[in-house]
């Protein structure tokens, strides 16, 4: 358990570095007025030839930008059967911690959202209702990658029914692929925001999961449950 937790770890820090390089480079190689309305963007030649391989499909957009209040909704869940063990058990001890942890690493993704949602490293291929938004890392994607995985990871802790798990790993599984190809396809990113937002949330996840199997080991009954 613990070698495979800072299997985990060290793993999940290498993709988040590989993502701040990945950053890096988008901001300094091949940077070119590529985009709309003249905005810069990195990796320019690769980004514009894929761009014009898928086009832009706004149905697929609106489809997969409305599946993203799922993570959203996940998020909520776990939030509320953590608030409801805490008054039922009245001590933040004694809720689940794994659930302690999910709630922290959501603050952690809607935080890295948010921040790059304020500082822009690309801008879209196209407009969005007339404007022109920041693009990188796909934030959708990111929201999906990172949470849905949450989701299989907890209910496949407390279910003993193995057709649930393999069930919330097959739902899972499809609706995050379904979701990343909806928005390569739908072309309102770069395919270097799609690239980027699979590394980050991979980095993330893997240092999340990493904790959690730590803290199994603090808690003779493992990291739920605990009274």
């Amino acid at each position: 358990m613990k070698n495979n937790a800072k299997k985990m770890m060290i793993s999940g820090v290498l993709l988040i570095a590989l993502f701040v390089v990945w950053t890096l480079l988008i901001q300094t190689v091949d940077v070119k007025p590529a985009g709309v309305n003249g905005t810069e963007i990195g990796l320019a030649s690769v980004n514009v030839w894929f761009h014009s391989l898928t086009g832009v499909n706004m149905t697929l957009y609106t489809i997969t930008d409305w599946l993203g209040l799922v993570p959203v909704s996940v998020c909520l869940i776990f939030g509320i059967a953590g608030f409801v063990q805490l008054i039922k058990r009245k001590n933040l001890m004694k809720v689940d911690c794994d659930i302690v942890i999910s709630g922290l690493y959501y603050v952690i993704v809607i935080f890295c959202y948010l921040i790059f949602e304020m500082i822009p490293i690309n801008y879209r291929p196209i407009l969005i209702n007339g404007f022109a938004e920041a693009s990188y890392p796909s934030s959708t994607t990111l929201l999906v990658l990172c949470v849905m995985p949450t989701l299989n990871l907890l209910v496949s802790r407390r279910s003993e029914k193995r057709r649930t798990k393999n069930a919330i790993k097959i739902i899972t599984v499809i609706f995050s692929a379904f979701t990343v190809i909806g928005r390569i396809a739908s072309g309102v990113h770069w395919i270097t925001d799609i690239a980027g937002s699979v590394l980050l949330s991979a980095g993330l996840y893997l240092i999340y999961k990493s904790v959690v199997l730590s803290a199994d080991g603090r808690f003779s009954g493992g990291c739920y449950g605990v009274q």
